[in-house]
């Protein structure tokens, strides 16, 4: 039992001492705990073999009770020393940043086109809280939005203007395509302002396999402009105009009839409908002043305006990569900022005019 128990402590203290000590064992150390190990050889019953005397057992033992514990210590100490001489800017730890978040801002008084929003009312309050959490925390897609807002605006705001249109209409086009000329819904609604085949050829636009004109940024707000107007016409509401850009005119009508209130606060739309206004405004919120919802966005940051120059075409185009290059710009180019060319070439058999915008190159 007692030699059983002489291994075990052999053993169990070699393996502290390499756990403990790793790369620190002095040569030394190593040598003589390996020469007393190879000493200490075991039968299978636990017996020392014949040649070695009970004396020299009992020696190696003694041996052994003192050696294991002095070489751990020392390895211990030695540990201990290396630890607490290294400065503490060796290894610094970095600090740890914890998440901060908060509950948006609400104004006092809010403005929509010039209309008051009633904030005093609780589910008024909360249902532009809800937008305005969804879009600030929406960090890579607000963050996308402040960066093209520059690019487009600068297109859209002088033909509302010229339209008499409120400015805060441009934010119906971040709503509905994300200010993304070549957006198509689901429902096959496309361009900036999301129109239907049939309602834009209702309100001017050319739809064809060759020529698509909702995916023309200007002409398309255009035609929005008209339909706007004649919402606001309808409705005496730029509020209930928007509404029914999303609801539809008719749809908005009804819901005025059956609820007997031309309030759009206090009217019941289906879920999209009824938070369209409040995107909108939110999307207003934080464009207007991002810094306000921790958007740290500078100029140099968003997306430059690109200088273009125009080519009048009265007559058909056989192949627009040969074009582009007649125009020294590529095919790819050419499509990026004319994306209602919807095919490679041009047919146009009645000679209409269209104007081509060509980058020009810094």
């Amino acid at each position: 039992m007692e030699r059983t128990k002489l291994k075990a402590w052999q053993t169990a203290g070699l393996f502290l001492c390499y756990q403990i000590g790793k790369n620190v064992f002095l040569p030394k150390q190593i040598k003589l705990v390996l020469q007393l190990s190879n000493r200490i050889n075991l039968n299978k019953r636990g017996k020392p073999h014949n040649n070695l005397k009970r004396s020299n057992y009992m020696t190696d033992k003694r041996w052994w009770k003192i050696i294991l514990p002095v070489i751990a210590i020392i390895n211990v100490v030695f540990l201990i020393v290396v630890l607490s001489s290294s400065k503490p800017g060796d290894n610094p730890v970095p600090e740890k940043i914890e998440p901060h978040y908060t509950s948006v801002k609400i104004p006092e008084k809010f403005l929509f086109a010039g209309e008051e929003m009633p904030l005093n009312q609780f589910d008024v309050w909360e249902a532009l809280d809800r937008e305005l959490l969804s879009n600030a925390y929406f960090h890579s897609q607000t963050i996308r939005y402040i960066k093209l807002a520059p690019r487009y605006f600068q297109l859209i705001e002088p033909i509302l203007k010229e339209n008499g249109i409120p400015s805060d209409f441009k934010y119906l086009a971040v709503a509905e395509s994300g200010l993304n000329p070549r957006a198509v819904s689901p429902a096959s609604a496309v361009g900036m302002w999301q129109f239907l085949s049939s309602t834009a050829k209702e309100y001017g636009l050319e739809v064809n396999g060759e020529v698509d004109e909702r995916y023309h940024i200007e002409k398309s707000t255009y035609a929005f402009c008209s339909y706007i107007r004649q919402s606001y016409n309808r409705y005496g509401s730029w509020t209930l105009a928007a509404a029914a850009y999303n609801g539809g005119m008719e749809r908005v009508r009804q819901q005025i009839n059956r609820q007997k209130t031309e309030n759009y606060y206090n009217l019941l739309f289906v879920e999209e409908t009824q938070r369209y206004v409040f995107r909108i405004a939110a999307l207003k919120l934080i464009l207007e002043n991002p810094g306000q919802y921790n958007f740290d966005i500078s100029d140099e940051e968003k997306y430059p305006v690109i200088k273009t120059r125009v080519v009048e075409i009265s007559g058909p185009v056989a192949d627009f990569a040969d074009f582009a290059k007649e125009n020294n710009t590529t095919y790819k180019r050419l499509k990026d900022f004319n994306p209602w060319l919807r095919d490679s070439k041009l047919t146009n058999k009645s000679g209409k005019k269209y104007a081509v915008k060509i980058p020009v190159e810094s």
